[in-house]
């Protein structure tokens, strides 16, 4: 008869325990290999920087900016311990923020709405939605042309 498993040692995901485990090993062949170590850190690296920058673009506009930013550090953590100590710091202080807002009167949550939306109007702007919808509806105001790309 087998003992019985103490429900705190078994994992409460047995596929995503496997599968975590087969990854663990391969990623322990990949050290064990100097050159394709290099190469392996270079690429995670390379890849988590520029879903990281991606999402640091994204912040001030709605959506998963945040999100992004989280997911290249997340990336980033797997191999540099600084990247690590840097998301923890991000997210304690991200989810500070998020609490400081939810308890501000309505006025100040519509400032920082009306910011956002601002923001999204420049950026429209300056990439030119505004005269191309503009062309399409007729409107040949100069005051929609972008400053970036001309009339």
């Amino acid at each position: 008869m087998e003992p019985a498993i103490d429900d705190q040692q078994a994992p409460r995901h047995p596929r995503l325990h496997a599968m975590r485990e087969k990854l663990h090993a391969v990623r322990e062949r990949i050290r064990s290999k100097p050159g394709l170590n290099t190469t392996y850190r270079v690429v995670l690296g390379v890849f988590g920087t520029l879903v990281l920058i991606a999402g640091i673009l994204m912040i001030p506009y709605p959506g998963p900016g945040w999100l992004v930013v989280f997911a290249g550090l997340g990336i980033l953590a797997t191999e540099f311990h600084w990247a690590h100590r840097v998301n923890t710091f991000t997210r304690h202080h991200y989810q500070r923020w998020v609490r400081w807002l939810g308890r501000q009167h309505l006025a100040t949550k519509l400032v920082v709405m009306t910011g956002t939306c601002l923001i999204v109007l420049v950026t429209l702007w300056l990439l030119g939605i505004f005269s191309t919808m503009g062309g399409w509806l007729g409107l040949r105001w100069t005051w929609l042309a972008s400053p970036l790309f001309g009339p």
